[in-house]
């Protein structure tokens, strides 16, 4: 693995799935034109059509305001293509918590754990937490099973109110290495 700072860009090990090629993964703050286009052309099917931004008008309006984006919310793509966005907030020196979201074609399809890995790597390169936090829907087993494979624990369950209900969410809790090489 390399990482490439100024760049914002981490290059992981050669993947099997994709033929051995390596995957780039770029992470560039993300442009009002891509917020945009998540926000209003991303929809997940059945009960992931929880994670629409439009399913909840506070995180639709905070998603689309630059000043709250600020420089902390990134769009990923490879190559060219936008695939997902990721938003790091630091909570102290030593931790941060993210949120992040794939696009809604790729998800499902054994994507997760490269696109997370790299995400990990990223911020651990940028901020060098000694952790990485993050909450997630209870229901979604999918992706806490992606987040328990690539090395996140499970630290409580808590009740929020969001998308006109209350919803069960875990947090959950990812110890860094903070090594690039």
């Amino acid at each position: 693995m390399i990482c490439l700072f100024k760049n914002k860009m981490v290059i992981d090990k050669e993947t099997k799935n994709e033929g051995n090629v390596i995957m780039i993964y770029t992470f560039k703050t993300m442009t009002q034109e891509q917020a945009e286009n998540i926000a209003f052309t991303w929809h997940y099917e059945g009960r992931y059509s929880f994670y629409d931004m439009e399913a909840d008008e506070e995180d639709l309006a905070e998603f689309l305001d630059s000043k709250k984006r600020g420089n902390s919310t990134y769009a990923v793509l490879k190559g060219t293509e936008l695939i997902g966005f990721l938003s790091v907030y630091k909570d102290t020196d030593k931790s941060c918590e993210i949120g992040l979201g794939m696009r809604p074609d790729i998800t499902g399809k054994g994507k997760g754990q490269e696109f997370l890995h790299n995400a990990l790597d990223f911020i651990q390169s940028e901020l060098r937490p000694e952790k990485i936090c993050l909450s997630v829907a209870a229901f979604n087993q999918r992706a806490i099973n992606v987040y328990r494979k690539v090395g996140f624990i499970d630290k409580e369950t808590y009740m929020q109110d969001t998308n006109g209900s209350m919803y069960e969410f875990l947090k959950m809790e990812y110890e860094c290495n903070n090594i690039c090489m």
